[in-house]
């Protein structure tokens, strides 16, 4: 069961959706209410596209509100703590996939440097990675303790997110986006800016939950993925596709991202109050990624590497 909540309601501005954002379809259908279980207890609707099938979340607070819901020492990707398991776990894997990341969208890119953009950088370990290996990168940030920390750890000078759209055009080789686009609240808007900024021939690479996933369909309204409300948007391969394609992209190549599937899981354990949260998530992680490894299109995340249509 979970935890007593003392609910608090930060918010009285929210985003009321009236049509899906992929396909423009006003056929919204409710698919399951999910629980805040990471910062105030309260519970939000998942609504599904009837039409396309894309999932978004409901009332959520608007952009200039939602920042409170981030405020807490335990979100992880935006913080160096290691306390606890699931903490050590993440950083443990962010170590090993980093340089896995940077020969992906190398190879992704044709190029071993270049010029490039990281949107949402979070504290800098990506961004710092492909700097060492020789590539000339850009950064925007919406937390300024994340900005913070990139700037005293590794020297780098990520800008404020407001900062997105004064890039001149056809600027970057490579843009990339860690498990941000779910936060955007204008998508619309991002994709728009993501084609005007990238070259020709350049590459879009993006990493998002996949509600299609093995362990998203285990856990359902406690998947820990669905993160609401800081999570607008539920991508999965087909609806990712959709999207794309509305805004004059092509996915060249899909990827699984096989640990997360761990870490969600012990997550959503956690969220269930469950006892051995650690070692149910660890085995249900691995039926996840024994999953993955049959069908790709089921791993708890993708990366998805676009191209501009000619």
């Amino acid at each position: 069961m979970l935890r007593n909540w003392n609910i608090m309601q930060f918010s009285v501005n929210k985003i009321h959706l009236e049509k899906c954002p992929v396909c423009g379809s006003v056929h919204l259908q409710s698919f399951l209410s999910c629980t805040d279980c990471y910062a105030t207890g309260e519970t939000f609707e998942v609504l599904q596209c009837a039409d396309c099938g894309f999932k978004m979340t409901q009332d959520v607070p608007v952009e200039a509100e939602i920042g409170r819901y981030y405020e807490s020492p335990d979100y992880i990707s935006h913080t160096n703590t290691k306390k606890g398991v699931m903490n050590t776990v993440y950083h443990w894997v962010r170590k090993y996939q980093l340089h896995k990341k940077a020969k992906l969208v190398e190879r992704a890119c044709g190029k071993r440097s270049g010029r490039m953009l990281d949107i949402g950088t979070g504290t800098g370990y990506f961004v710092n990675t492909m700097y060492q290996r020789g590539w000339d990168v850009e950064a925007v940030e919406k937390s300024a303790q994340a900005r913070a920390f990139a700037f005293d750890n590794f020297g780098l000078n990520v800008l404020d997110d407001t900062k997105l759209n004064d890039f001149e055009d056809q600027s970057f080789n490579l843009i990339t986006m860690w498990h941000v686009m779910e936060h955007i609240e204008h998508l619309d808007d991002l994709w728009e800016t993501l084609k005007r900024e990238l070259m020709d021939g350049g590459k879009l690479v993006v990493a998002v939950p996949n509600c299609a996933s093995a362990d998203a369909q285990r856990y359902k309204s406690f998947w820990a993925a669905y993160d609401v409300p800081r999570h607008l948007w539920h991508f999965t391969p087909s609806t990712m596709q959709a999207m794309a394609n509305k805004h004059g992209f092509t996915i060249c190549e899909r990827h699984p991202m096989p640990f997360d599937g761990f870490y969600v899981s012990m997550l959503s354990e956690k969220y269930m109050g469950r006892n051995f949260t650690f070692i149910r998530g660890m085995f249900t992680g691995f039926l996840a990624w024994c999953s993955a490894l049959a069908h790709k299109d089921k791993s708890s995340s993708m990366i998805y590497i676009l191209r501009k249509k000619e």
